[in-house]
Formats: structure tokens, C-alpha cells, sequence
């Protein structure tokens, strides 16, 4: 998967993408980082990417000729999107989805946004990481980018992980454990120590039943919904 990230601080990418697995995948090239500095395409000695809005009000709009010379100098293959809070909200099975994409292009925003005229000629659609503002796209991007590589097949070292894992299957995860069996008094299940696998598969089913219903009523309402559906 090739990813083409456009932004005003490329020094903060890959940042915590270069750790852990999703680096490892990086430096195998199971997928692949593409940065591109938007100020690099500003017409002017200050490099300066923005002005005031038309109509007045706070703050200030990245224009979009200069974001359109640096769109096109990336040639994006496949769908563009830009990471504001007026976006869908980003959730598993987006990065599922983009998981199996072969390319992906995103443009982080600053300011108070990016005029909506270059939003319009290149389709790109708004992506949101929750209900809340962040001085920039780069923080949201980072987090998506974790949820998305280390979902392309071979990035974790054990497949079934991705399977178990919160809203997988719907529900958020099951309770685990691991050594001293006995920790400070506080014992482990004892089905999980029955090594009867059927058992232990209906238990870990039953608490993320219970979980998701109490911790994230809507997920276990949607959750009820798909299963009457027979999805």
C-alpha cells in the first residue's frame, strides 16, 4: 500500500509510525510513506500557503492553487481525503477497508481549513478522527495510519490477533490475563484454566457481550441489529 500524506510539517511523519510493527513494516516495504511539503509549491519568498477568508471572520484559509500545484505534482491514484472534523467519523472498518487499498492519498489541514473550491475539483472526501478540533490533521492521520497498516496482511507476526481484537466481530475484546495465575489474591477465571477450548470460547464470548453492553451501549445496539439481519 502506498500512502501520499500532503502537509505543512512533514518532519512529523512517520514519527510513531517508524516504531514497533507498523516500522518494521515500513523499513520491509509492506507499505510505503510518500511526504510531500505543501509550502514547497508557494509563489512567494515567505513560502506562505494562506490568507484571509472572503466574507471576514478569525483565522486564516489555505489557498487552493497552491494545494492543487502540490495535488498534482503527487498524481494521486484512487481516493483523496482530507482529515477535518466535519468528515465521517473514522472507525475498524474504514481501516479495514483502506487496508486493502493500494493507494491512499490524505492532505492534513491547518489554519481554519482549506478553501472548498479545491476540495470540490479533486472529490476528496473529509475523514474525522471524533467530535473534538486539533491544531492539524498530522495528530489524527498518525492514528488512523496505526489502525489501517497493521491490518495489511503480514504486518502482524499472528493473524488471529486482528480477529480477536475490539470491534472485530462487533463487541469490544473479552477480559485477558496471563502469569501469576494467583496475584494478590485476585485469580484468573478458572474456565481459562479448564483447557476446555469450547468452554473457554463461550466465556470470552459472553464478556464481550456483557462489556460492550454496558460500556458502549450504541456498539452493542448496532451489534443487535446486524445479528437480526444475519450479518
Amino acid at each position: 500500500m502506498k500512502v501520499n500524506v500532503l502537509t505543512l510539517y512533514p518532519e512529523m511523519f512517520p514519527g510513531c509510525l517508524g516504531y514497533s510493527l507498523v516500522g518494521k513494516a515500513l523499513a520491509e516495504k509492506k507499505w510505503e510513506l510518500n511526504v510531500v511539503n505543501i509550502r514547497d509549491f508557494s509563489d512567494n519568498h515567505y513560502k506562505s500557503v494562506d490568507d484571509t477568508p472572503f466574507g471576514g471572520g478569525a483565522g486564516m484559509i489555505m489557498r487552493p492553487d497552491i494545494l492543487d500545484k502540490a495535488l498534482t505534482s503527487v498524481n494521486p491514484q484512487g481516493q483523496i481525503y482530507y482529515l477535518s472534523p466535519r468528515g465521517e467519523t473514522f472507525c475498524q472498518t474504514t481501516a479495514q477497508k483502506w487496508a486493502q487499498t493500494p493507494e491512499l492519498t490524505f492532505v492534513c489541514g491547518r489554519f481554519e481549513g482549506v478553501d472548498e473550491r479545491v476540495l470540490e475539483k479533486w472529490s476528496i472526501q473529509e475523514i474525522s478522527v471524533g467530535d473534538f478540533v486539533l491544531s492539524g490533521g498530522e495528530p489524527a492521520l498518525l492514528t488512523m495510519l496505526d489502525a489501517t497498516v497493521r491490518l495489511i496482511d503480514g504486518v502482524l507476526g499472528n493473524a488471529e490477533s486482528i480477529q480477536e481484537e475490539s470491534f472485530s466481530n462487533g463487541l469490544l475484546e473479552y477480559p485477558q490475563y496471563t502469569k501469576p495465575q494467583n496475584w494478590e489474591n485476585r485469580l484468573v477465571p478458572e474456565v481459562l484454566t479448564s483447557g476446555h477450548h469450547a468452554k473457554i470460547k463461550q466465556w470470552r464470548h459472553e464478556q464481550s457481550e456483557l462489556l460492550t453492553k454496558t460500556r458502549r451501549p450504541d456498539l452493542y445496539e448496532k451489534y443487535l441489529t446486524n445479528l437480526k439481519k444475519g450479518k
